[in-house]
């Protein structure tokens, strides 16, 4: 009961912004979205799905009701070594290329959890984005837990 509360009040917090939320579902579609289940007492996960635009967009921030940070980042490869970094610039979305936020590439990083994130919950997720000319506006997404295996 508690988690559905804490989910009405996002979705009320959020009505202010209803006009932006309708313009930035329209140009930009959100497929897939997940994360990894934590174990107890573990406060990072991650947050993966593929976001395709209809113009050139840039994701610049996420946050969550049940997170207390949520960053931008990306993981690579550099001399045999794996790098993670967060992009402070946010995250280019060419207009009609699909990028994939997946495991060992770009990912949200879910920080300062409220509690643990148990497989088959769901964590909300406002996704900011912002046009070319600076415009922002935010879509709203319900990422399903997955277990802690899951690599897709």
């Amino acid at each position: 009961m508690r988690h559905f509360f804490r989910a009405v009040l996002f979705l009320i917090a959020a009505l202010p912004a209803s006009s932006a939320f309708a313009q930035a579902k329209d140009f930009l579609t959100v497929k897939d979205p997940w994360v990894r289940a934590t174990v107890p007492a573990q406060q990072v996960t991650g947050a993966f799905m593929t976001l395709t635009a209809t113009v050139d967009l840039r994701l610049v921030a996420a946050s969550s009701p049940q997170a207390g940070m949520i960053e931008i980042h990306q993981m690579s490869m550099e001399n045999n070594v794996m790098q993670m970094r967060a992009l402070p610039d946010g995250l280019a979305l060419p207009k009609g290329k699909a990028v994939e936020l997946k495991p060992g590439s770009y990912h949200l990083m879910v920080m300062d959890l409220k509690q643990p994130m148990k497989q088959g919950a769901w964590l909300p997720l406002m996704l900011t984005v912002e046009t070319k000319d600076k415009k922002r506006s935010t879509v709203m997404v319900s990422a399903e837990v997955k277990s802690l295996t899951t690599k897709q």
